[in-house]
């Protein structure tokens, strides 16, 4: 068992980021391409984080000529170089499902202040 909890440990990031439901973030993806890597930039809302552990999880929305397109990130994937912050959100929820509903002005979120 213990071995188990030392193979887990070793594979979290120590530097995982701070992501909070609400929040813009800029999540920067390596993308392998035949022999070739290269960092794709994914840009949107945090609608929801699930689990704990190494198989945290956070759902990233937005939309993309007219239609939503929602991603789910691995938090300690090797793939996912690094999560910028754009900006914090204002919500009273921990998930943010509704947005799904909403068109245009309606689907953006307050920024949090101070």
């Amino acid at each position: 068992m213990d071995a188990l909890k030392n193979l887990t440990s070793g594979m979290l990031k120590e530097d995982a980021p701070e992501i909070k439901i609400g929040s813009t973030v800029k999540v920067h993806v390596k993308i392998r391409e035949g022999e070739r890597e290269r960092i794709q930039i994914f840009e949107g809302t945090v609608i929801a984080r699930n689990n704990s552990g190494i198989a945290e999880t956070f759902t990233v929305r937005r939309v993309s000529y007219g239609v939503g397109v929602e991603r789910v990130f691995p938090v300690h994937s090797p793939n996912v170089a690094k999560v910028e912050l754009v900006r914090y959100g204002k919500v009273r929820r921990a998930k943010l499902y509704y947005l799904r509903d909403r068109v245009g002005k309606a689907a953006k979120v307050k920024e949090l202040i101070g």
